[in-house]
């Protein structure tokens, strides 16, 4: 069960959500040294403490964390920045 889950609608075409996909898992990488993967249309992501994925539909970004112990206390505020830039790479919107 994730603890974060954030659907961001859009409207780039498959293509272009990938390539936005992509610029995310670089930049994931070298962020918070995540380890990043795909399969297909889904971006899987992890590190210690947090892993989970991405995955790219029709008009439709859908992201799910789960995160270790020591950093569910901070959840929320995950939450509230990541959903910022999934907006800012998926619909736009600075």
């Amino acid at each position: 069960m994730s603890d974060i889950k954030i659907i961001q609608e859009h409207n780039l075409s498959l293509d272009e959500a990938r390539q936005a996909a992509r610029k995310v898992a670089a930049q994931m990488e070298l962020d918070y040294e995540m380890t990043t993967t795909w399969e297909g249309d889904l971006l899987k992501f992890e590190r210690s403490g947090v892993s989970g994925s991405l995955a790219l539909l029709d008009n439709q970004a859908q992201l799910e964390i789960k995160l270790g112990f020591m950093l569910k206390g901070f959840a929320s505020k995950i939450e509230e920045q990541v959903s910022k830039n999934m907006r800012k790479v998926f619909a736009g919107e600075a």
